[in-house]
């Protein structure tokens, strides 16, 4: 499985495999034959291009995010805080952070998944910050908001169906409230 190792500012791509009993690390693309043996719950000895290390790992408690691991190693010269991050977590987390759920006058999914659930009809008044729908994506449900009161003028998917990212799932019509003086 690949992980995002992140060690103070720098990011590396890192996967472990074992395969005929031989451990292989790829670090960025690289393919490296390592050994590691456990020899105590924590501590292990791992060789690497011929030469022998014992390291230290201790996790370290970083964030309130379930999917993101903080480690510090210790060995010989030293230790070394990182972290280990499932990168599609971590590239959904950037997308969400980074788009509205809803904007404009369209609202698109920002990322594939199941629609599991509309909240709205077309035809029906929505205000700023009422639920939409519900998009199931990597096993959570993420739910999209008006961004500003409108009216669906549209609905362009089922329920239930499967959504890539970017596909046009409503259209909502500025809806103005206008003072009868």
């Amino acid at each position: 499985m690949k992980r995002t190792l992140k060690i103070g500012d720098e990011s590396h791509e890192l996967e472990m495999y074992r395969h005929s009993g031989a451990i292989t690390m790829v670090w960025d693309g690289e393919e490296i034959p390592v050994d590691i043996v456990r020899v105590e719950p924590t501590s292990y000895s791992v060789i690497i291009d011929k030469r022998s290390v014992g390291i230290n790992v201790d996790r370290l408690r970083i964030s309130e995010d379930p999917d993101l691991h903080g480690f510090r190693g210790s060995y010989h010269a030293g230790a070394l805080e990182f972290t280990l991050q499932d990168p599609n977590k971590r590239l959904l987390a950037e997308a969400m952070a980074k788009a509205p759920l809803s904007g404009g006058s369209t609202v698109k999914a920002q990322m594939p998944g199941k629609l599991m659930k509309y909240f709205v009809k077309e035809g029906e008044i929505v205000e700023e910050g009422q639920p939409l729908f519900i998009l199931e994506a990597m096993k959570m449900e993420n739910e999209y908001r008006a961004t500003k009161a409108g009216r669906v003028s549209k609905i362009h998917a089922k329920e239930g169906s499967s959504l890539e990212i970017y596909t046009l799932v409503m259209t909502l019509e500025p809806f103005e409230t206008k003072d009868a003086t």
